[in-house]
């Protein structure tokens, strides 16, 4: 069970009962504002782990308060995520832009919102840069930048989070499903071909030995 504190912040109160209710039963500890104002508030007192902030609020959106959030002392790392049904390609950098660490279109299914919540802690509790002696492989997560024997390469956003979320455990097996969820979301439709097709990318640029095909099942890392 989690026990990290999320802080869901929407002025439609039956989105926060209902995605309340889905976090708090894999074991978050959820916190609720229906402005943007009480949502500062409340994160200067409990200091969440994660903030989910809808873009669409009265009086102060969320991007001002992510903004607000950004500029205030104790709050500046904390993570956010703007959840919003508006998916255009200008509000998601709009919201990139105000300081945002990801952003959740919705409607949401509640599974696909908890895998996605739990692949933002995952990703950025690690610490920033993640290095594997024995490959000469490191990844630095917060430039999106991955070294082998110091050279270095900038890969695709897609690639990137995929080698990442393989990196974040080595050794452990990522099912499709897992990784489909994690790193694609509900944005997109995708299929096993899309995977396939990344993996080899990575092989190509890594090495074919680093990352390893179960079966199946899916991959695991290998440093």
């Amino acid at each position: 069970m989690s026990n990290e504190k999320i802080l869901l912040v929407d002025d439609e109160q039956d989105i926060i009962e209902f995605l309340g209710y889905n976090l708090r039963k894999e074991g978050f500890d959820v916190l609720t504002a229906t402005s943007g104002r009480e949502a500062i508030e409340i994160a200067k007192e409990n200091n969440p782990d994660l903030i989910i902030l809808d873009v669409m609020m009265p009086e102060m959106d969320g991007i001002e308060t992510c903004q607000e959030i950004r500029s205030t002392e104790g709050l500046k790392d904390v993570l956010i995520a703007f959840l919003s049904a508006r998916g255009e390609d200008y509000s998601q950098v709009a919201g990139f832009d105000a300081g945002a660490d990801d952003y959740i279109t919705k409607p949401i299914k509640p599974r696909l919102l908890v895998s996605r919540v739990k692949a933002i802690l995952r990703r950025t509790s690690s610490e920033s840069k993640t290095e594997f002696a024995n490959s000469g492989i490191k990844i630095d997560r917060e430039k999106y930048l991955v070294y082998k024997n110091e050279e270095e390469f900038v890969f695709p956003k897609k690639e990137f989070e995929l080698l990442a979320l393989l990196t974040s455990k080595p050794g452990k097996v990522f099912t499709r499903e897992v990784i489909l969820e994690t790193v694609w979301g509900g944005d997109v439709v995708v299929g096993d071909r899309t995977i396939d097709v990344h993996i080899r990318k990575l092989r190509e640029k890594l090495g074919a030995h680093y990352i390893v095909t179960i079966k199946g099942v899916g991959y695991k890392f290998e440093a």
